[in-house]
């Protein structure tokens, strides 16, 4: 769960993320698995800050992407994550704990009006046009 997004000089941006071991140029937003007892929303607080280094305060949900994908063995698994908007508050993209570097190989800022196009994943394409729609209104 997760997704940020910040404003910066002229225009929007969305922090994102290329997984460890992804070659470059395949961007995705912020996720990971909620914790014992967290709520989904915390989890997106939480996941994007470890994962970019830029604290998100939320502002709403933005929906729900629902996939199957096949595990080693042939285990099928139906996944469902949620995206959240949230707007950026301190720390600096990048800047993330080294525990983290086995996920996360890079971050950065992409411009919102771009990152529908930018992002390797349907889903997360869908995520970013509905928080960009959300500020041409």
């Amino acid at each position: 769960m997760g997704s940020c997004c910040g404003r910066f000089g002229a225009g929007r941006l969305v922090a994102a993320i290329r997984p460890q071991g992804k070659p470059e140029g395949v961007w995705a937003l912020p996720k990971g698995n909620l914790d014992p007892g967290e709520k989904p929303e915390e989890t997106a607080v939480r996941e994007v800050f470890e994962e970019t280094g830029v604290h998100g305060h939320l502002i709403e949900k933005l929906g729900d992407v629902k996939y199957t994908y096949t595990r080693r063995g042939g285990e099928r698994v139906f996944k469902i994550v949620s995206f959240y908007l949230l707007r950026a508050g301190r720390g600096r993209i990048g800047d993330i704990d080294e525990r983290m570097r086995i996920e996360v190989a890079e971050a950065r800022w992409l411009p919102l009006d771009d990152a529908p196009r930018l992002l390797a994943y349907g889903g997360e394409r869908e995520m970013v046009k509905k928080a960009r729609d959300r500020f041409a209104s």
